[in-house]
């Protein structure tokens, strides 16, 4: 036996002899258990929640709870409109009546409407002077106040220097039929002619053609740009002052 096997042999003995003097004892080995053997240690879950704590996202009053992080959700980039009570609008006023006959003007209207006629037949407009009332009431000519003579007004108006055009369009005006127009006011009037007191895109066929034996279609169109009758008028108080012969609106 070589020296180092002998060296082996020498601690081997000394070690078996040190265990038992210990008296410690060997315990047999355990067998391994399968997987199958392993008994499930999860604890059962509760079937109903602990009293006093609420489903998530839920509070105790049914009410949703704003998300974990504490971020609420952002509102929706469109609303849907608030409803708003809104009155209904105004239904449009009735257009004037329109009258023919001039039987149904007053005596004092159907008498100064005849003396004009008579005094623009003539062809002479300084004629119409002594109707139009001369003084702080006279016969306004103009939108706008003007210390000017009625009567030179009015043919600075016309196309000619004697005025004979202005004479023409106040005998075509009073041949058409008429309005009473803001009954029971201060600016209560007979008009002349009848499309004062009407909307133009409301005339019948037959109102256009009348309206064309006064004014030109290209002033037709000009009128229904602007939505209203702003040609030559006259018109003429229910106690019969000439109270007006203006063009505009």
């Amino acid at each position: 036996m070589t020296f180092a096997s002998r060296v082996r042999l020498l601690c081997l003995t000394s070690a078996l002899t040190v265990f038992a003097a210990t008296g410690a004892t060997i315990l047999p080995a355990r067998p391994a258990l399968a997987l199958s053997d392993i008994k499930d240690i999860t604890p059962p879950a509760a079937d109903n929640p602990a009293p006093g704590k609420a489903e998530p996202g839920i509070d105790e009053e049914g009410e949703e709870l704003p998300p974990e992080d504490g971020i609420p959700d952002p509102d929706p980039l469109i609303k849907a409109p608030e409803q708003h009570d809104t009155a209904a609008p105004e239904p449009d006023e009735p257009p004037a009546e329109v009258f023919y006959d001039i039987e149904k003007a007053p005596e004092p209207v159907r008498r100064m409407r005849q003396l004009i006629i008579d005094a623009a037949a003539t062809g002479d407009i300084s004629r119409l002077r002594p109707l139009m009332n001369p003084g702080p009431d006279q016969t306004q000519v103009q939108l706008e106040g003007s210390d000017k003579d009625p009567i030179d007004l009015l043919k600075s108006l016309s196309g000619d220097p004697e005025g004979m055009e202005i004479l023409a369009i106040l005998l075509d005006i009073l041949s058409t039929g008429f309005v009473h127009v803001d009954k029971g006011t201060p600016d209560e009037a007979y008009v002349w002619p009848y499309f004062a007191g009407k909307q133009l895109g409301k005339l019948t066929p037959v109102e256009k053609v009348e309206l064309l034996r006064i004014v030109t279609a290209g002033d037709v169109a000009e009128m229904q740009e602007y939505g209203n009758y702003n040609f030559f008028r006259a018109g003429i108080t229910p106690d019969g002052r000439w109270k007006f012969f203006t063009a505009g609106d």
